[in-house]
């Protein structure tokens, strides 16, 4: 059939070939199958083999018993895409729980099979008139009966793109977006048991306008970890556990002691308080530093704010083993070293360094060069940049060159640009190396408020392999192209197995996935984007489920699923030039009056399949 090369169309309702097109003349919201190429995974095998490992299970609020006055607010399937950020949007699964009145409460299950010692509840509630936030508590009852008040805030969101005066400032002309955090609880009293409930509930001393809640992550935490053998403890040269004085230099006196003696370095349970203006931030390099866990051990930058070129980020670099500790920040806004007191978590270069089991919260990005480097395991939350980037330094730098980098198994929500990304940028000059086999394996992206779930911005031997990507607020779930006029060309991905929900919000044109490649007056103008995608599954675009933008694209797209796109299944825009080899795919369940494929540069992007 012509313009549907490789593609399956299942879907109830006549179909009507118009300019190369297939249009659905009806609602088609049916799964009727018909007669299609077979895939190489089923979709429930491609769902139970994307996403992280967690130790954590997490329920969605809109699942739960509502009480009260309490409501559901949601992005309907179809509907328009927002023109600006809201709060649905910014919820995962579009989708969130409003407690305005006393009284309102949702009730959820602990079904995770074990007791919960933790939660934690990702939230929002408003920001005070003039910016800067409010504190307010927010009742907990396990079984009915009331067990404590959380305490939930509004200091570390609600920011405002676009403000004249800064970013956390309502007064300034800027518009809202940012407006959720999430806030680790400690259990008072018993652990909540496997089959009981936690409601969260607004009584009268709950004192927010309104509250609204989005999803509780439940999880059993163990015991803290002992200090590991021929280790040296951050405490013994002054570090204060207690976060009553800085700890900044016997942190660094230790970690430079056990690098001389060959040791390790231990951090003990604690919350440790890093806001030394000395002039370099923390290096852990050559070094393996372990907290007691991550719920246990925090490092917390109190950058003092404004805080100029104050930097607080870990560097880390070759042989480098960072592990089992949390690195938080009283950040307000992006701005790498300014005012608003955000910084890199951590800052990776050289030689075969490994992260695990950190979490990082409210920091800029993680940032990962070098050469041989892993992240795996870890937390990433509430962050004003990207969750973990693999990059090149952007400099010709032999200690920054980007090549295989793995991260893997790692779980990102709520990040304040790309959750996972690679960045390949060959600078104003194109002197800086290409980004090579940089991997980005079993991860899970939930509701980044800004930019994409996954971009793979340029390289070479990228592989992107079953990763769950869950509500995208402002772009795509998937951006496989460049990074502007200076980046890389993408010479080879590899994008498979991937689960992707949502994408195509309220940031101009955005789809669920999309392929670009260098423009006509970038650095690269005549390079094309190598781009092969197989088993992968898009969900519930807002927009077109799949587009390529070009303008120079060669793309191998097998045995993928589109399912419920707000607009086209497959599009196809003007001016993309190359070739696309289609092969059973299937876009189901399209929405009346839109297409399963529209190539609108037919004569110069030749689909066979």
């Amino acid at each position: 059939m012509p313009g549907i090369c490789g593609v399956a169309l299942l879907a109830a309702g006549a179909l009507s070939v118009q300019s190369g097109t297939v249009r659905t003349e009806s609602v088609a919201t049916a799964s009727t199958r018909t007669a299609v190429a077979a895939q190489a995974l089923s979709e429930p095998q491609i769902v139970a083999a994307a996403g992280a490992t967690t130790p954590f299970v997490t329920v969605e609020a809109e699942t739960g018993t509502l009480g009260g006055g309490a409501r559901v607010r949601s992005i309907a399937p179809g509907a328009a895409a927002p023109t600006k950020a809201t709060l649905e949007g910014e919820a995962s699964g579009y989708s969130l729980v409003e407690l305005k009145a006393n009284g309102d409460s949702v009730t959820l299950p602990n079904n995770t099979g074990k007791n919960a010692n933790t939660l934690v509840v990702r939230a929002s509630i408003p920001d005070s008139a003039a910016g800067g936030g409010i504190d307010a508590s927010l009742n907990l009852y396990v079984n009915g009966t009331f067990r404590q008040a959380i305490t939930l805030s509004s200091r570390q969101a609600w920011n405002y793109r676009g403000a004249t005066t800064n970013p956390d400032d309502p007064r300034a002309g800027g518009v809202a977006y940012r407006f959720y955090n999430e806030f680790p609880v400690w259990v008072t009293g018993a652990p909540i048991a496997a089959g009981s409930t936690i409601k969260l509930q607004k009584d009268s001393g709950n004192t927010a306008a309104v509250y609204d809640v989005d999803s509780v992550d439940l999880e059993n935490v163990g015991a803290a970890l002992a200090q590991p053998a021929n280790s040296i403890s951050v405490v013994s040269n002054g570090a204060d556990p207690n976060f009553a004085k800085d700890s900044t230099v016997a942190v660094q006196t230790t970690v430079d002691a056990a690098r001389t003696q060959k040791k390790s370095v231990w951090i003990p349970a604690g919350k440790y308080l890093t806001n030394s203006l000395a002039s370099k931030p923390l290096d852990f390099t050559g070094v393996k530093v372990q907290g007691a866990g991550m719920w246990y051990t925090t490092l917390y930058r109190k950058v003092p704010l404004p805080a100029g070129s104050w930097r607080s980020q870990i560097s880390i670099g070759t042989g480098t083993t960072l592990t089992d500790l949390q690195i938080d920040a009283n950040a307000v806004w992006r701005g790498i070293g300014g005012d608003g007191g955000s910084d890199y978590g951590v800052n990776a270069q050289g030689t075969g360094w490994l992260v695990d089991r950190i979490w990082t919260r409210h920091i800029d990005a993680n940032w990962l060069s070098g050469t041989n480097g892993v992240v795996q395991n870890s937390r990433t939350a509430d962050s004003y940049g990207d969750g973990f980037n693999i990059n090149n330094g952007n400099t010709p730098n032999a200690n920054k060159l980007g090549q295989n980098i793995t991260v893997r198994n790692n779980f990102a929500r709520n990040t304040g640009d790309d959750s996972f990304a690679t960045y390949s940028d060959a600078g104003a000059g194109g002197t800086n190396g290409q980004v090579t086999g940089a991997k980005i394996l079993n991860n899970t992206a939930i509701a980044p408020w800004w930019a994409n779930g996954i971009r793979v911005a340029g390289g070479r031997n990228v592989e992107v392999r079953n990763n769950l990507v869950n509500s995208v607020s402002s772009n795509n779930a998937l951006e496989v192209s460049v990074f502007g006029e200076t980046g890389h060309p993408l010479e080879s991905a590899t994008i498979t197995g991937n689960v992707l929900n949502g994408g195509g919000g309220w940031n101009g044109l955005r789809y669920g996935a999309n392929v670009g490649s260098p423009s006509s007056t970038s650095l690269f103008p005549n390079a094309y984007s190598n781009v092969t995608m197989t088993d992968n599954i898009i969900r519930g675009s807002l927009t077109a489920g799949f587009s390529v933008t070009g303008p120079r694209v060669n793309l191998t797209l097998t045995n993928n699923t589109i399912d419920r796109p707000a607009k086209q299944g497959i599009w196809v825009a003007k001016g993309v030039t190359g070739t696309g080899k289609f092969t059973g795919n299937t876009i189901k369940n399209l929405f009346a009056g839109q297409v399963a494929q529209q190539n609108d540069s037919p004569s110069t992007f030749k689909i066979t399949g």
